[in-house]
């Protein structure tokens, strides 16, 4: 999460084969002069059966048909086309990134996916507890921002990440923590919107939640969460994608749920046994 917290696989084309066939009846009549009033009271109860199951087969082919053109088919299938399908929302399936650069993702496609991706894992980078120390935060910052934006940040988020500031955390001069507790601070994003785009200018607004706080005995400032959206613009450089400019804006936060709280044995245990990832839109 950033400092002022404290306070983009297409998705494969479902396919499902038709069911179909064909019934036939065949009425065979009393011969004579037979007189089984049964027999001949049970051929219109065969044929009704037949006709049910041929009705049958038939909303099954329909069925079938109705689901293969809605997940297989082309635009010209497409009857609304003013209804909105999972595309926006889906994952495109295409690998995020090429490499990394200390410990940063890079390499990303030249494309509005690869805008996403870069947004996307930027904002993980910029919301980690690396921030919190002068020469992670250096490297994250050169990394992430373009040169000439890069240049003009250092000195300000320098004075931003004070020793004052870092003390209201919990946090000694070097950004560490008091021994025995944790400090979290992660970023996961949960999707990504395309604001606008050209060919070498994107602006990405990642949706994400957010863990801040200290774990610890004793600690003021327990974990907590936040639901935010960071707007990125971007600029195709030196063969990336990198931050131009930034900005927040709380929300769109869901209704909390009714866990109960982990303790912060329990929360400082979960920080260190999972890892984090690597986005792709």
């Amino acid at each position: 999460m950033s400092l002022g917290d404290e306070r983009d696989y297409g998705s494969d084309a479902g396919r499902s084969e038709g069911m179909g066939g064909t019934g036939q009846t065949r009425t065979r009549l009393p011969e004579g002069g037979s007189g089984d009033v049964y027999g001949g009271g049970r051929r219109p109860v065969r044929a009704s059966r037949s006709l049910v199951t041929v009705v049958g087969v038939v909303v099954l082919l329909i069925a079938a048909i109705a689901f293969a053109n809605r997940g297989g088919g082309t635009p010209a299938d497409t009857t609304d086309a003013k209804k909105p399908g999972a595309d926006p929302t889906a994952a495109s399936g295409v690998k995020p990134v090429t490499g990394y650069a200390s410990g940063i993702p890079s390499g990303f496609a030249h494309d509005g996916q690869g805008a996403q991706s870069a947004a996307s894992n930027y904002a993980v980078a910029l919301g980690s507890d690396g921030m919190f120390k002068a020469a992670s935060r250096h490297q994250i910052i050169d990394r992430v921002y373009t040169p000439a934006a890069s240049s003009k940040l250092q000195g300000p988020m320098d004075s931003a990440y004070s020793v004052d500031f870092l003390k209201k955390l919990g946090l000694d001069a070097a950004g560490d923590p008091p021994k025995g507790s944790t400090f979290v601070s992660r970023t996961v994003p949960v999707g990504t919107k395309v604001e606008s785009i050209s060919t070498n200018a994107a602006q990405i607004s990642v949706w994400y939640t957010g863990l801040i706080g200290m774990a610890g005995s004793g600690s003021t400032d327990p974990v907590h969460t936040a639901w935010k959206t960071w707007t990125f613009s971007l600029n195709w450089t030196d063969g990336d994608w990198k931050v131009v400019d930034d900005r927040q804006k709380d929300g769109p936060a869901p209704v909390a749920g009714d866990a109960v709280a982990a303790g912060s044995d329990e929360i400082s245990k979960a920080v260190e046994e999972y890892g984090g990832f690597t986005y792709a839109r």
